[in-house]
């Protein structure tokens, strides 16, 4: 472990899945090893997935610290994404066995943190940290929606991830609402057959 006494240092964070109908937002924080670098580390959704998951074991191997946080179905539903976004932000840096002197949070809006924090607009393209806080959010939703796939086949989660493709539209219609359906989106409200 490298001397970290007076050092600097900096966590990225980042979320993913704020657009799916579907299952939990998740968030990663991570503070890398200036003195180990990761090569190709971008924002995830430039990335296949197979580079994603080789990255992620590079990232969870070399990196001083991460976590990996989430806000629940219920969570989204009862504070809207954009707060459970942040809700799910905050409890990754909370997580982390070190504690970051400073965060750098990709978008336009911090959460609530015990240290100094920057919203870096495209810092997952930008910013090295945020991009590997954001590739661990990415497969880590993603393998969670693998396994509601498996609960639930008749939604083809593991094809779209929940997002609201035509196909996930159809099973919508098909099939009703989940109880991982996030329900204050209005594409999942149009099904529920429910006023108010």
């Amino acid at each position: 472990m490298p001397e970290l006494t007076g050092a600097s240092l900096i966590c990225g964070v980042d979320e993913a899945g704020r657009g799916p109908l579907a299952g939990a937002v998740y968030a990663a924080a991570v503070i890398l090893d200036s003195a180990c670098s990761i090569s190709g580390l971008a924002d995830s959704k430039v990335l296949s997935e197979k580079k994603r998951n080789r990255l992620t074991i590079e990232i969870q191997t070399h990196a001083l610290a991460w976590a990996v946080a989430r806000a629940e179905v219920d969570e989204i539903d009862r504070i809207n994404i954009l707060q459970a976004s942040l809700l799910a932000m905050k409890r990754a840096v909370e997580a982390l066995h070190l504690v970051p002197t400073r965060a750098l949070v990709d978008g336009l809006y911090c959460p609530p943190l015990a240290m100094p924090a920057l919203a870096v607009v495209k810092g997952d393209s930008k910013v090295a940290a945020i991009s590997a806080a954001s590739i661990l959010a990415k497969t880590a939703r993603d393998a969670d929606m693998l396994m509601l796939d498996a609960q639930y086949p008749q939604y083809g989660f593991a094809r779209h991830k929940g997002y609201p493709t035509a196909e996930h539209l159809a099973n919508l219609e098909r099939f009703g609402v989940s109880p991982v359906h996030r329900r204050s989106y209005a594409p999942v409200r149009k099904f529920l057959g429910e006023t108010g």
